[in-house]
């Protein structure tokens, strides 16, 4: 992973795939997959059914039929393939930049937002993602 940012309803991460045996698709659906598993258990052992009521709502009927219960992310996702540095750089400009901007706000600098490797890039600073922020850990 190059880099990323994790806002309150989506998130963008910039990937840089070392090998061809698994696409793009196979790779982000299994992510989403195993991150959906992960939100909707840390939602039940908070107890937060009426969330968990509200994401089985978004199960289309021919899934439902196939067994499943929550659909916690849209089925689909935007990719674009960055050809050079400059575009690179660009894509990671752009998303770091996105939690000060628009209808977020979320911080004043965009290097102090915790999650995000803005601080990384910019200030050199390691790990400034802590896990347990995302994961009920009681």
């Amino acid at each position: 992973m190059l880099g990323f940012v994790i806002l309150p309803n989506h998130f963008h991460v910039l990937l840089f795939l070392t090998h061809t045996g698994t696409g793009l698709n196979h790779l982000v659906g299994d992510c989403k997959r195993f991150m959906a598993y992960d939100i909707v258990n840390s939602l039940k052992r908070q107890g937060k059914e009426s969330l968990l009521q509200e994401l089985q709502f978004g199960v289309q009927r021919k899934e439902k039929l196939k067994g499943k219960i929550h659909q916690v992310f849209k089925s689909s996702f935007d990719a674009k393939q960055c050809f050079d540095e400059r575009m690179l750089e660009q894509k990671l400009e752009y998303i770091h930049h996105n939690p000060v901007k628009g209808k977020w706000k979320l911080v004043d600098d965009f290097t102090d937002y915790p999650h995000s490797s803005a601080g990384f890039y910019e200030l050199g600073r390691v790990g400034v993602v802590d896990i347990r922020h995302y994961k009920d850990l009681n």
